[in-house]
This record gives structure tokens, C-alpha cells and sequence, in this order.
């Protein structure tokens, strides 16, 4: 893998930063404001004219500093020279159907991968004018001012939270029974409907621990950095290393982690689903 200098990996994290304040200006200028809201394919995967113009302007700053890199865009695809060590990953929007009914839980998230490894991330969200970043090495910070993860020790006093994926309906393997499950064992599990937030929200300490299925690199790779450079740890559900392309991740303040990943592993898909079934119904 190649090596970087501090001071080169802080001129990713400005661009990074000028990126995604630039999409997040633009959900600005949006919010409250949308003509087309349309789904993508399945039920509930929104795309806006606000996605469309963040990226627009996301892609405009990368490209305009580093138009030999290699871009993966949640509504653009692939882009750039694919042999590139530097690949960024963005979600102009990370939150769409938040966004599109004015709950106010949403960002922009501009991560870059080097050698296939998040080196750099910057996670904007515009309605609590909430800047996160971070680079290897250099820590996490929210609006320039250093951010921990929390010191919660034990599951039972924890706060989590979780999301569910657009194939929630189509699949057993839907993290329903696993949220059930966590519920009944802390202090509580919330769902705020934005990945990029959600491992913000570890990375600062307002949430113990985070974990999803049906993710891609765009929703996270940006939050993977700042939770590590804020003291945290990530890995897969069983805890082995993470592999960002799995769609799986678990993100903790790293004092609950393996408790975490434990229970986790308590719950099967069948008979979870089974279980929340009962959970619900009672």
C-alpha cells in the first residue's frame, strides 16, 4: 500500500471537506423545496433533484483537484481511470427519503479509499451545520474541535442504533430480529435513517455502537474513518476484519464491541425473524 505523508493526506481531507460543504450547500438550497421525488426501483429508494445537483457539485471539486482519480458516486456509477489507487466514494445525499419529507436527519459524505483502504472522510450534515472529518493519523473532528467515541462499558447501559435496508420486504435477512433483540438488552436502539450519521453519532459519543446490513462503500467509507480516528472499532458482525464491499458492518465505541458482536451472533435470520415476529405481535 502506499504511503502518505500527513501533509498530503490533509490535502485530501480539504478537498474532501470542500466537497461535501459543496453538496451540502446545495441540499440547502433544496430542502423544502423539491419538485421530483422518484424511486429508483425498489419501494422506498428515492432519488431527487437534490441528490442529482449535490453530486454535481461534489463531482466538480473532485474532479477539479484530482481528475485522474477514480470516483464510485451513489447516482453517477463508476467514473475515472479504474486502475487509480484513489477511489472516492460518495453519497451526495445520504438520507434521500429523510430529506424528501423534511425529517432532518441527512448529509453529504465524501470518503476516499487508497489501495482499497478509507483514508480520508468528510460527512457534512447541513441542518445542524455539522461537520465531521477525519484522515488516518491525524484524529476526528467535528466543526474543528476533537471528537471521542464514548467510554459505555457494559450493553446492558448502552444507546445503539441501526438501520434497515431497501429489501427489507423481499428478505428474512432483514435486521429486524437483530434490532428487537438489541432493544430488549440496552438502553435502547434508535434508527435515524442515515448511515453517514449514525457513525458520526459513534464516532462523537452520542451513540455506544452501530451495526447495518445492505450498505455500500458510499454510505460508509467516509464514517469509517472517523469513527477509527476517534477511537472506535469496526469490523464485521463476527468480528473478523471489515471488508467495506460485505454491504455488513459493526461500529462501536470499542468498550462494548465484543458484547456486541456476541449477541449479534445469538440471532439467525430464520429464527430471528420468527422471534421479532413475536416480539410485534404480543
Amino acid at each position: 500500500m502506499s504511503n502518505h505523508t500527513p501533509d498530503q493526506l490533509q490535502i485530501f481531507l480539504d478537498i474532501a471537506t470542500e466537497a461535501a460543504l459543496a453538496g451540502g450547500a446545495v441540499l440547502q438550497a433544496y430542502w423544502g423545496n423539491l419538485e421530483a421525488v422518484q424511486e429508483k426501483g425498489r419501494p422506498g429508494d428515492l432519488v431527487t433533484e437534490a441528490d442529482k445537483a449535490a453530486e454535481t457539485a461534489i463531482l466538480a471539486v473532485i474532479t477539479r483537484h484530482f481528475p485522474e482519480h477514480q470516483i464510485l458516486a451513489e447516482e453517477s456509477g463508476q467514473l475515472g481511470d479504474t486502475t487509480s489507487e484513489y477511489l472516492w466514494a460518495i453519497d451526495p445525499l445520504d438520507g434521500t427519503t429523510n430529506y424528501a419529507h423534511q425529517y432532518p436527519f441527512f448529509s453529504s459524505s465524501v470518503g476516499l479509499l487508497i489501495d482499497g483502504i478509507p483514508q480520508v472522510g468528510a460527512i457534512y450534515d447541513p441542518f445542524h451545520n455539522e461537520l465531521f472529518r477525519a484522515a488516518k493519523g491525524l484524529g476526528s473532528t467535528c466543526n474543528r474541535r476533537p471528537i471521542r467515541v464514548s467510554k459505555t462499558d457494559q450493553l446492558s447501559k448502552s444507546l445503539l442504533v441501526s438501520g434497515f435496508a431497501y429489501d427489507r420486504q423481499e428478505t428474512i435477512d432483514n435486521n429486524y430480529a437483530e434490532f428487537c433483540h438489541l432493544t430488549h438488552l440496552t438502553q435502547g436502539v434508535r434508527r435515524s435513517g442515515s448511515a453517514s450519521i449514525d457513525l458520526a453519532h459513534v464516532a462523537c459519543g452520542r451513540v455506544d455502537g452501530y451495526w447495518e446490513r445492505g450498505l455500500q462503500p458510499w454510505d460508509i467509507a467516509a464514517g469509517i474513518v472517523i469513527v477509527e480516528e476517534s477511537g472506535g472499532k469496526l469490523s464485521a458482525y463476527d468480528g473478523s476484519p471489515l471488508v467495506i464491499s460485505s454491504g455488513r458492518i459493526l461500529a462501536t465505541n470499542s468498550y462494548i464491541h465484543s458484547s456486541l458482536s456476541q449477541e449479534l451472533s445469538q440471532v439467525t435470520p430464520l429464527s430471528g425473524w420468527e422471534s421479532a415476529g413475536n416480539q410485534l405481535t404480543r
